[in-house]
């Protein structure tokens, strides 16, 4: 028996999950999700009715810019909210 593992679950309720991240941690992940689909609708469309027609609609500034930059935006704060800390797990013990 390890003595950490008996002090670790007296201080959890029994039948009590423990959740990876914080109620905070989770807010940011689901913001970072938001933002994700924002950037990847930014790059929708651009298509053409007709496949011998070109649409010079497809190099628009908002889907070779603006999109892009929203989607790395996203796994930014993805990853912010992965790698911070919570206060609620370091309160626990």
């Amino acid at each position: 028996m390890n003595p950490l593992d008996s002090k670790n679950r007296a201080s959890s309720a029994p039948g009590q999950a423990e959740f990876a991240f914080g109620k905070e941690n989770y807010r940011i992940l689901l913001a970072g999700i938001l933002i994700l689909i924002l950037g990847y609708a930014l790059m929708v469309g651009g298509g053409s009715e007709d496949p011998e027609v070109f649409n010079e609609e497809i190099f628009s500034f908002r889907r070779i810019t603006l999109a892009p930059i929203v989607v790395l935006i996203g796994y930014g704060v993805l990853f912010y909210a992965i790698m911070k800390k919570s206060t609620e797990q370091g309160d626990k013990g």
